[in-house]
Parts: C-alpha cells; structure tokens; sequence
C-alpha cells in the first residue's frame, strides 16, 4: 500500500509540475494546439514547421487473467513530436510502466517499454465528404527498453492511416486504421478507432470511442473510452479520459495528462 500511495503522489507531483512549466511557457500561436492524446484516435493534423510538440501523461489500466487480476501504470508516457515541414513531422515515443496485482508488485517488472520511432505525414487536406488523411509509422527497438520489457525481435513495427471529417462548427469525426507487430515473427493486430469529437465552449473539449483490435486466432478486443480536455491556451492543453473493456482482457483505464507546444526558433509563427 506504501508503494502504491508512493506512485500515486509521485505520478500527481509529475503533472503539477509539468503544468507550471507549461504556464511559463512564452509561446504564441495563430491556431489551437492539435493532440494525439487522450483519445487512441491518433490525429490526422502534423506539428506546425518548426514546433516541438510534448504530450505526456499517467495511465492506470486493469487487465483480467487467470487466475488473477494484474494493474499496469504507466508513469509516465511521453510522446515528442517535431515539424520537420508543413506536412511532415518526427516521433519519439518513451513509457515508464510497472505491473502488480491490487495487493503487492512484481519483482522486476518495473522500467521503460521499447523505445518507438516514426513520422506522421500528410497525404491529403480533406475537401468536402473526402477526409483528411496521414499515415503514421514506428518501429519499437525493443533492444532499447528496460531488462523487463526485452524480447521478441529486434524491431517491431505499427502503422495507421488517420482521417478527420469535419462534420459542422466544432463538432468533427475521427478514425483510424492499421496494423501493429509486437514481434514481426508473429501474426499483426488489426486495429481500429472511431472517435467523434465535439467542442464545449471556447475552451472545452470532449468525445466518445470506440476502440479495438483483431488478431488471427486471438480473443478481439473491443473497448469504450469518453474523455474531455481543458485549453489554458492556444499551446497548452490538460485532459483527463476514462475506458471500459467490452471484451478482451482489458476492464478499465483511467488517464490524465498535459500537452504543450513551443517554437523552437524564437517568435516563428505558425503558417495557416
């Protein structure tokens, strides 16, 4: 119980201090800061040239194996985004994880997941019914990743197309599509996302998901997830996001974090 108070507050003293670095930030931006995160519809909108982009965040997930129920929390999650051009941009993924059951924690089982680079580009802006499409690519290097979390190949690769229609003034649908490999010597997951989003006033968001995955000869997984975020400004975003498994071994996740993003050249601003 001491650990797991341990994670929580440390977890909490994380986002508060991200958040008040986040406020000191000086960055202004002609459009709203554009996220992956809460939701796993990942966007189909790239980092404006020149921006780095933060988006980081804890996750406490409940999984149900025989004979026992096993909690992972992630402490957190990291992805770094860069705008390498209008249409391009480079992706770093890093996650602090631990597993344990309600009780107690397992030995070794506590350090970084393999470490995932890509890019997300552009294919096309969307015109009337037609989306906005990007294709998004990593490879885990799972060589780069703590002892707990090594195996499988050396590389595991996932990718995903990504679409947005906009369906009216603040209200927009997103979905994905694409394949993931934990081991390329093994069979992909198929997955999934459909994620309509809606404005709440000047400075609220939220949405629904469906979310899931299927792999040959493997129970699917099939998932709900709502979740709402905060805009303390244009480059500064707060969110919080709940799922309920529908089947598959995943229960339930709860989630919370901060994105923010800045120039990295001073004052360049952000082309329309």
């Amino acid at each position: 119980m001491v650990r797991l108070n341990y994670m929580f507050y440390m977890s909490r003293a994380f986002l508060a201090s991200l958040v008040f670095i986040c406020s000191c930030l000086s960055c202004r931006g002609q459009s709203r800061i554009d996220t992956d995160r809460p939701d796993q519809t990942e966007s189909a909108f790239t980092v404006p040239k020149g921006w780095m982009q933060l988006e980081s965040g804890t996750v406490k997930e409940k999984w149900e194996t025989s004979p026992q129920k096993i909690y992972s929390y992630t402490l957190p999650t990291l992805l770094t985004k860069y705008g390498i051009s209008d249409k391009w941009e480079l992706r770093l993924i890093t996650e602090y994880n631990r597993w344990g059951t309600a009780k107690r924690w397992f030995r070794d089982t506590i350090g970084i997941l393999p470490v995932k680079l890509g890019f997300k580009v552009n294919l096309y802006e969307g015109k009337g019914i037609i989306p906005r499409v990007s294709l998004i690519y990593h490879t885990a290097f799972n060589r780069l990743a703590s002892k707990m979390a090594r195996g499988g190949s050396f590389l595991a690769p996932e990718f995903r197309f990504t679409f947005q229609n906009d369906l009216g003034e603040g209200v927009a649908l997103g979905y994905n599509l694409g394949m993931e490999w934990e081991d390329t010597r093994e069979k992909p997951a198929f997955i999934y996302t459909f994620a309509p989003g809606f404005d709440l006033g000047e400075n609220w968001y939220g949405y629904v998901e469906l979310f899931g995955s299927l792999t040959k000869n493997e129970p699917q997984q099939h998932a709900f997830d709502a979740g709402i975020a905060w805009y303390a400004n244009d480059n500064l975003k707060l969110d919080a996001s709940a799922a309920i498994g529908i089947t598959g071994l995943m229960k339930y996740y709860i989630g919370m974090g901060c994105s923010l993003r800045f120039s990295v050249k001073k004052n360049k601003p952000i082309s329309d």
